[in-house]
């Protein structure tokens, strides 16, 4: 099968998939991580299938609404490219890519490297931060009935992976906890430009945040 036809039989497997996905990690999420993906793969030396297909299959399955489970993911990727006659060494990269791009609290060592992760890495954190990633962070705190703000709980800047996933706290924590931390973690020289300009606007939005809680404005 050619590589066009596995893409787009990848797009409409993540499109029916993900039909009634929470909304900051439905389709749309992966169509713009999957186009920030491309762009940033033009000045990296990778494979653009590769980086397409982790890209595309990233979130097929996220742990957050699987029970924490971060196995479903990898093996309904795994699954779907195996019955589309992908090249093994392509799947087990997809599969590595899946398995390794999340956050995780920022305090786990990655155990596999590669140019095609860094793309989607990279992509995928672009849609945590800016104004998109403001958007997606409350739509997610507001379907797990999060508080906005409660000034007496602090961010935790030093979480383990399991108290990073089991987290209650209030919505702005998550832009110290996370999208605060994105910037500096970029991998490649696009992402960093990108992440730049995103992180300069969070940073305007928490300013007028606070101040219209305190009533300054």
């Amino acid at each position: 099968m050619k590589e066009k036809e596995v893409i787009d039989k990848t797009i409409a497997f993540v499109k029916h998939t993900l039909a009634d996905a929470e909304g900051g990690h439905d389709w749309f999420h992966i169509e713009r991580v999957y186009n920030n993906s491309l762009l940033i793969a033009k000045s990296e030396p990778v494979d653009v299938f590769v980086v397409s297909l982790g890209a595309l299959l990233h979130d097929i399955a996220d742990s957050k609404f699987h029970n924490g489970d971060e196995s479903v993911g990898p093996k309904m990727a795994r699954e779907f490219l195996f019955k589309n006659d992908v090249d093994s060494q392509v799947i087990e990269h997809v599969v590595n890519i899946i398995e390794h791009i999340s956050f995780k609290g920022g305090n786990v060592n990655q155990a596999f490297n590669s140019p095609e992760l860094d793309v989607v890495q990279d992509a995928d954190r672009l849609d945590a931060i800016g104004a998109i990633g403001i958007a997606r962070c409350f739509n997610y705190g507001g379907f797990k009935n999060r508080p906005l703000f409660d000034p007496s709980i602090k961010p935790n800047l030093n979480m383990t992976k399991e108290e990073y996933k089991a987290s209650k706290a209030p919505t702005i924590n998550h832009f110290y906890e996370k999208l605060l931390l994105l910037k500096d973690r970029m991998n490649t020289a696009t992402g960093k430009k990108i992440a730049q300009k995103r992180h300069a606007f969070m940073e305007l939005y928490l300013d007028e945040f606070y101040a219209e809680w305190d009533g300054n404005k």
